[in-house]
């Protein structure tokens, strides 16, 4: 099981925290589900994956940022679940509201490609902040420096996209 004392790196401001699967996490997940259906939460989306040993579809509230014209997901508490599904996979599914739903190819990213859109993430997901070392104001190196430890994902769409489909309401 995962340790959740939190550590404090050499070098670093911020001690970082592990991530503990519970019971109160499983409530707020279902929570914020609710939101992100409803179109409430900006950049939010639900995440639907293959089960690799199962097969049955594994649902995951997600941050989605776009950085450089591109969609990244990313993987704030590390090689969870959904990322081995991804891996395994090499697709997801998004959706957000009950008719917003697409399919993307998921391509992992080397840690200089994912430096950038990691401390892109941190400012847009504030919540998860305590699971990185580097803090918000951080260099891209800072945050190259521990991509390791939260996979990265390009979103390449593999159904048809609409201009507005992405776009805040």
């Amino acid at each position: 099981m995962a340790d959740t004392t939190p550590s404090q790196p050499e070098g670093t401001s911020q001690p970082t925290r592990q991530y503990r699967p519970s019971r109160g996490r499983r409530v707020g997940d279902a929570i914020i589900s609710m939101f992100i259906r409803a179109g409430l939460v900006p950049s939010s989306y639900l995440l639907t994956t293959r089960g690799r040993k199962t097969g049955r579809p594994r649902t995951n509230p997600v941050t989605v940022v776009e950085h450089d014209g591109k969609r990244w997901l990313v993987a704030p508490y590390g090689p969870v679940s959904w990322v081995h599904n991804a891996r395994a996979a090499g697709r997801v599914t998004l959706r957000r509201r009950r008719r917003d739903t697409h399919e993307y190819a998921v391509r992992e990213v080397s840690p200089q490609e994912a430096g950038p859109v990691l401390k892109r993430y941190v400012g847009i997901a504030t919540a998860t902040r305590p699971y990185f070392q580097a803090a918000k104001d951080a260099s891209v190196e800072d945050f190259i420096a521990e991509a390791d430890r939260h996979p990265v994902f390009e979103l390449t769409p593999l159904t048809r996209d609409r201009p507005d489909d992405h776009r805040e309401r």
